[in-house]
């Protein structure tokens, strides 16, 4: 930024000191030759009027007295007089040096009394104008140095406080909610400040009372769970084995359901998962893979699981799971076919050889309609009467551990959870393209 404005004001004053210093010079250049040429006015305009009072004195110009004369010449110059005689018409003297190299000329006319024509070297002058152009050329470059030093405290002091804002507000969007009383003097900038001061207070405020809520339907949810398994429980000592073994299972899902709870809690509480410990990704997925079996095969499907299971990424177990189960439901709801979950690893970047852990959730229906594909990890959108809402949860919480979820095929339908580290999610995956 600072670099940008700096480079941008120091092309203004380049700009400017050509536009203005051009002109300058070439009118220094032109008045110092015109002051040489006003003197030689001057001394033709001296010569003219004694050469006329000569006249006047009955002198006859060939015993013309070029004492008087010769003082108004100036060194190494040379005065041509032309004038009328009785036998001559125009007789010419010469008076000074026998040439002049490279002259400065300057004629003068006294009418019917003749001419003068005065010739000096043009050495003087052009010195005189190579100082004056120096002189220009001086001006011209402290100015611009001037400049540059006002455009490098003018940038410095608009970048650094636009960086100080932009560190700031990175540092809320990573959770930092410590206001910040420091102030730069631009009311602009101020102003981006003092908002971002009461978005601090009102993002913080909201947090708390998401978190309260969140607590607070976590323990209502474990209590009504509790009165359910202490039913269940009841049931577990019915004669009937076969009503025995369903209240078995149900204690089991509501035991699940109570752990996942007490996790997702738990895990909306963390910082991320930079510092996490691996885990496990095929032995995270059994569970959720085993508890849908049963609805894909009262639907004629199968549902399959498949990966190295000592394949591992820092991810929170519980956020996982309801994603995966998410993408599988929506797979049973929308899709046909085996639905195949399947663990492998990808590479990242071309130079980055560590390789990422990818969950891959593909069936063999007819996949997502291409209007459909730019939008369906919209929260609220479901071109199913849905609520909308499932996939945008999902990749939500693979994004709250720095993962990243796509739609990486479109027929037949393949979406893909990249799990690793928190920059992840910005770095291109090599895997296949989706198709158009």
């Amino acid at each position: 930024m600072r670099r940008r404005i700096l480079l941008s004001m120091v092309a203004a004053l380049t700009l400017t000191t050509l536009v203005l210093g051009v002109p300058l010079a070439f009118t220094a250049w032109k008045w110092v030759e015109d002051i040489n040429r006003n003197e030689l006015r001057n001394r033709l305009d001296g010569i003219s009027e004694e050469v006329t009072r000569q006249e006047r004195d009955g002198v006859v110009y060939g015993e013309l007295d070029t004492k008087a004369v010769r003082l108004l010449i100036p060194a190494n110059g040379k005065l041509t007089i032309i004038y009328p005689t009785p036998t001559e018409p125009n007789k010419k003297v010469d008076i000074g040096a026998d040439t002049v190299r490279d002259p400065l000329s300057e004629s003068w006319s006294m009418g019917t009394d003749g001419s003068l024509r005065l010739e000096v070297p043009s050495a003087p002058m052009h010195s005189m104008q190579r100082q004056a152009l120096g002189a220009v050329l001086g001006l011209v470059l402290i100015s611009l140095g001037a400049g540059i030093a006002v455009a490098v405290v003018t940038a410095r002091r608009v970048a650094d406080p636009l960086r100080d804002v932009a560190a700031r507000a990175a540092r809320l969007a990573m959770g930092d909610f410590r206001a910040d009383p420091r102030r730069h003097g631009i009311t602009e900038l101020d102003r981006v400040s003092d908002v971002l001061d009461s978005a601090t207070v009102e993002i913080a405020g909201r947090l708390q009372r998401e978190h309260a809520l969140v607590a607070d339907v976590s323990h209502q949810l474990r209590s009504r769970l509790t009165a359910v398994r202490l039913r269940l429980d009841e049931l577990s000592a019915h004669a009937d084995p076969a009503v025995v073994h369903e209240a078995e299972e149900a204690m089991a899902q509501v035991d699940r359901l109570t752990e996942a709870i007490d996790e997702l809690v738990r895990a909306s509480r963390d910082e991320g998962a930079a510092e996490r410990d691996p885990l496990p990704v095929v032995a995270e997925l059994r569970s959720v893979v085993a508890e849908w079996r049963h609805p894909f095969a009262e639907a004629g499907r199968k549902l399959v699981l498949l990966g190295d299971p000592t394949l591992k990424a820092p991810v929170t177990g519980s956020r996982l799971r309801e994603a995966l189960a998410v993408l599988v439901d929506n797979a049973l709801m929308h899709g046909g076919g085996t639905c195949t979950v399947s663990v492998r690893t990808v590479t990242g970047r071309m130079d980055d050889h560590e390789p990422l852990v990818v969950v891959e959730v593909a069936d063999e229906g007819d996949g997502v309609r291409d209007e459909l594909a730019p939008h369906i990890f919209d929260r609220g959108f479901s071109a199913a009467g849905s609520t909308g809402v499932g996939l945008a949860l999902a990749r939500a919480l693979i994004e709250a551990d720095g993962g990243r979820l796509e739609l990486q095929r479109r027929r037949p339908a393949l979406f893909a959870v990249f799990l690793g580290s928190s920059g992840v999610a910005s770095r291109p995956i090599a895997v296949g393209t989706e198709p158009r």
